[in-house]
């Protein structure tokens, strides 16, 4: 089980996500109402847990960018958005080796054909499978306008028939429109390894409702617990 908050723009949020036991924050780079700066997250980024895992999410295709920022902003994972380029995933794992857990965004389109979408999202799992250098695949909602934080959920039921048919090694997160209230639901019908959460968990635009944030925690560990019974040990992390 491995919980992300996503979207932080200040030195807040994350820190009561990690008193409220999530495994990871993120920070976007990519356009959106909460982007930030590697300047911003840089300064940031010494009041946090040294155990609390920080993602940097991109859309750029841009190599440099990326590395630059990774290092400036002191990053412990990268995820990537926007389609798949696997020759940039095979320069990021050269360039930092295992020190970067990288996750790769597949997106299943919710506003168009349902079987186109499901074969696109199908041809972009086997590829990412097939290449072997991800450490993870985080499946989100897209839409005709928007390649990710969309507010949309994915059809969870469907998702988990798909991958029982194409069974992967890869772990598996699940992100979009997710909140307090449906989080159990995500995942005990499609059993991911983790869940990414940003705007469902905000009391307003870019800032984070504790109430909100610790329900939504609470929910995720508790549906955990039901697909996966036993003891609450800590998750596998990527080392900080």
């Amino acid at each position: 089980m491995w919980i992300k908050i996503c979207g932080n723009t200040n030195a807040q949020d994350p820190q009561l996500a990690a008193s409220a036991g999530a495994d990871a924050v993120g920070f976007v780079f990519a356009p959106s109402p909460r982007q930030v700066t590697p300047e911003q997250v840089a300064a940031i980024a010494p009041q946090l847990p040294d155990d609390l895992t920080r993602v940097g999410v991109f859309q750029t295709r841009d190599f440099d960018e990326i590395a630059s920022t990774v290092r400036m902003a002191g990053l412990h994972g990268i995820q990537l958005h926007g389609g798949l380029d696997l020759s940039l995933i095979d320069k990021l794992r050269a360039e930092f080796s295992w020190r970067q857990f990288l996750i790769q965004a597949v997106s299943w389109q919710v506003d168009d054909d349902p079987m186109e979408s499901e074969q696109r999202f199908l041809n972009d799992l086997g590829a990412v499978v097939r290449h072997g250098v991800a450490d993870a695949l985080l499946i989100d909602a897209k839409t005709t306008t928007a390649s990710g934080g969309t507010g949309k959920t994915v059809d969870w039921k469907h998702a988990r028939e798909v991958l029982d048919s194409h069974p992967t090694p890869v772990h598996i997160i699940i992100a979009g429109g997710l909140h307090p209230g449906n989080v159990r639901e995500a995942i005990v019908t499609l059993r991911p390894w983790g869940v990414d959460v940003s705007s469902g968990v905000e009391s307003q635009p870019g800032k984070k409702g504790p109430e909100i944030l610790e329900d939504f925690i609470r929910a995720a560990r508790f549906a955990f617990l039901e697909i996966e019974p036993g003891p609450m040990l800590p998750v596998e992390a990527p080392p900080v």
